[in-house]
């Protein structure tokens, strides 16, 4: 078991430094500017970007490849900007990179895997990324924790390492991922070093370990749910105690079925570790209360003591900001040891894949011993001790949450877990749409890029569930956040008044489409700032120059690569878009821009690698795109009036807008249908 950012990091490198023919890098998260290791006088070295290519140009031999999740916009802002556009860190030719988008709607590719030359595995909660360094101490301050010259709390996780068969399996896992995501199967070669890093003492030897995956169905692929039935299997069979470290606890069924172990007079004594505060607002009204409502629940149904809920706190952090514990820990009587990816969320049993591994004792007193030393080492982290202390306390008090009070001290320590009441009602609402057991399919709503019952689509469930979202959201963040006190009527009329006055403010709305559709930000903000600064003629025209514009450099970047590159790039939407495009011409061009099929970015490169024609491409963005900029117009138009005069919008302008639009992208959505009965099946 490998402790904490500092840990990982140097093993992952001194582990790297030995591989000769393969290292495979899995990833949700990867920013090639991460600092492996720090010196004495805190300065960072061995970025990890460098250090692969510095690898890969050492040995020619050596191939690296690093499989990242293709996150959507919402996780860009702290990010590396993609090097796949080659404008931060450019791989070595030996180091693929690739984003991996093989994944359900709202879905993510979650598992965090290093594997060297198929024979030792790292498996666990920690990316090589920022926000991830710390070390055991979890200093309130450390000027080497640092991301983009700011600091970041302390951050706590916890890996795996792995050699031998168990090294081999995880291999397999991770090789399986790389050849569906890219097409290509991974070769393997005998090599003859032994890349376990040498400083890592291991704590275990001879032991059978179990591999536990998530994996969704799609397209054709059975779900996998190990990771759940391994948590349920060992909360059954917990007799002692279960000692759980994770960042969410929000899966009902792990709710439920540590529930009916209180409920038992003599069930285990069940103590939880997670972090203290969300990250953010919307966090905090989605997983945050999910969370609330579970730990309610257990806690009405403990009649006998058992359940406790507690956060590692540090005394001198700064105020908002908590000890990020982002472990994803289980270990039960001595006997079950796990670590891995998986969160206890709905989202992680059959949503996200993961990978999770076990080690069972299987009643052998050593590995009994090295799963009590485990679970001593993290308690005597959290509660700044040492593990003889633990050991010592735990033989006399017998209880686990009685040795954390006893030990935990007003410095450092572990605290009970208090959250604000919610109700039931609010904590369902949210969970259907904020932590999902299961993929929301798409397919299954809009057939291959309509919905195949008709009736669906008169209920327009996709328009009316975006509008009802876009509010909720707009909402939350008026309510929740400083926005409220910052963007009021008045602040808004009078930066309209002004802004028309920067020479600079037209170029910026126009070139603000480009990089805007590249990361999924709704263009329909920027249409907004556009009428209400310039009106809505001005704006309307600004607004649809600057689209057109963004359409052109994704269309000429399509034309620049060639299809191969390009499938790569934007993953298994191309087939079904080209088919379209390539049937329709200038209609399919319109369609595809009024009723979106793919992102808007996705469907300008394929155009361009297919050879659309410019003319049918450039008159079926303009075409497809007016009717919706023109209702934002109209909206834009009536807001910025009521903003000014203090007098409420025409309602029956902007509705007729609205039901304008509304009513083309119904004709469209039904046009789609009638295409799809044609075809054979």
């Amino acid at each position: 078991m490998v402790v904490d950012g500092e840990n990982y990091f140097e093993a992952a490198a001194a582990a790297m430094e030995k591989a000769e023919r393969s290292i495979l890098l899995l990833a949700w998260d990867f920013d090639s500017r991460t600092f492996l290791e720090y010196d004495e006088s805190g300065k960072g070295s061995k970025p990890i970007g460098e250090f692969l290519n510095q690898l890969a140009r050492k040995r020619r031999r050596l191939r690296i490849r690093i499989l990242d999740w293709d996150y959507p916009m919402v996780f860009g802002t702290d990010r590396e900007f993609p090097p796949t556009y080659g404008l931060s860190w450019k791989p070595h030719r030996h180091v693929q990179f690739r984003y991996d988008d093989t994944h359900p709607f709202a879905g993510s590719h979650h598992q965090k895997i290093l594997v060297i030359d198929d024979k030792i595995a790292f498996v666990g909660g920690l990316d090589i990324t920022s926000k991830r360094w710390d070390t055991h101490d979890h200093k309130p301050k450390d000027s080497r924790r640092c991301c983009d010259g700011n600091g970041y709390p302390p951050f706590h996780d916890v890996m795996m390492l792995v050699d031998g068969e168990a090294a081999s399996a995880v291999a397999r896992v991770a090789r399986q991922r790389w050849r569906f995501a890219t097409g290509e199967t991974i070769r393997t070669f005998p090599t003859t070093q032994d890349p376990w890093p040498e400083h890592i003492e291991p704590q275990f030897t001879d032991v059978n370990v179990g591999v536990a995956c998530t994996y969704p169905e799609q397209e054709g692929e059975k779900e996998i749910r190990d990771v759940e039935k391994l948590y349920l299997d060992m909360i059954a069979k917990a007799k002692d105690y279960i000692y759980l470290e994770n960042q969410y606890f929000t899966s009902e069924a792990i709710g439920k079925a540590l529930g009916a172990r209180l409920d038992e007079p003599d069930g285990p004594e069940i103590v939880l570790v997670t972090r203290k505060l969300s990250h953010g607002w919307l966090e905090e009204v989605t997983m945050h209360l999910l969370r609330t409502h579970i730990v309610k629940d257990l806690r009405q149904r403990d009649k006998h003591g058992r359940f406790h809920a507690f956060y590692p706190d540090i005394c001198g952090l700064e105020e908002g900001t908590c000890v990020d514990l982002h472990s994803k820990v289980m270990i039960a009587d001595d006997e079950w040891l796990r670590v891995g990816s998986a969160n206890l969320s709905n989202r992680s049993m059959g949503l996200d894949t993961e990978c999770d591994l076990v080690i069972h004792a299987e009643g052998r007193d050593d590995v009994r011993k090295a799963i009590r030393t485990a679970r001593d080492t993290l308690l005597a982290e959290h509660c700044d001790s040492d593990i003889e202390t633990v050991e010592r306390e735990l033989e006399q008090r017998g209880s686990i949450a009685a040795v954390v009070e006893a030990l935990s001290s007003d410095q450092r320590g572990m605290r009970r877990l208090e959250d604000k009441e919610v109700s039931e009602g609010v904590s369902q609402a949210i969970a259907s749409f904020a932590d999902p057991e299961k993929p929301i399919s798409l397919d299954k709503l809009v057939g291959e890029f309509a919905p195949r019952d008709t009736k669906a689509v008169s209920r327009k469930i996709i328009p009316i569930a975006g509008v009802i979202l876009a509010v909720v959201a707009l909402t939350l963040a008026w309510r929740y956040t400083p926005l409220k006190d910052i963007v009021t009527p008045q602040s808004v009329a009078d930066w309209a008044d002004r802004a028309s006055d920067y020479w600079w403010m037209a170029p910026l709305i126009f070139i603000a489409y480009t990089p805007a559709s590249f990361v999924m930000f709704p263009r329909p903000l920027i249409t907004l700032a556009s009428v209400v600064a310039f009106g809505a003629k001005v704006g309307a025209l600004l607004s649809i120059s600057g689209i057109l514009f963004a359409a052109m450099v994704g269309y000429f970047l399509g034309r620049a690569f060639d299809r191969d590159r390009v499938h790569r790039f934007v993953g298994p939407r191309m087939e079904r878009v080209t088919h379209f495009l390539q049937r329709r011409g200038l209609v399919a061009m319109t369609l595809v821009r009024l009723v979106p099929i793919a992102p808007f970015q996705v469907v300008s490169i394929i155009a361009g690698a297919i050879r659309v024609k410019a003319r049918d491409f450039l008159i079926g963005t303009a075409a497809g795109m007016l009717p919706g900029l023109i209702a934002t117009a109209v909206l834009g138009d009536q807001v910025l009036d009521a903003l000014r005069n203090g007098a409420h919008p025409n309602y029956w302008i902007v509705g007729a807008a609205i039901a304008v639009f509304a009513g083309i992208a119904f004709a469209g959505q039904r046009w789609l249908l009638r295409e799809k009965a044609r075809r054979p099946a």
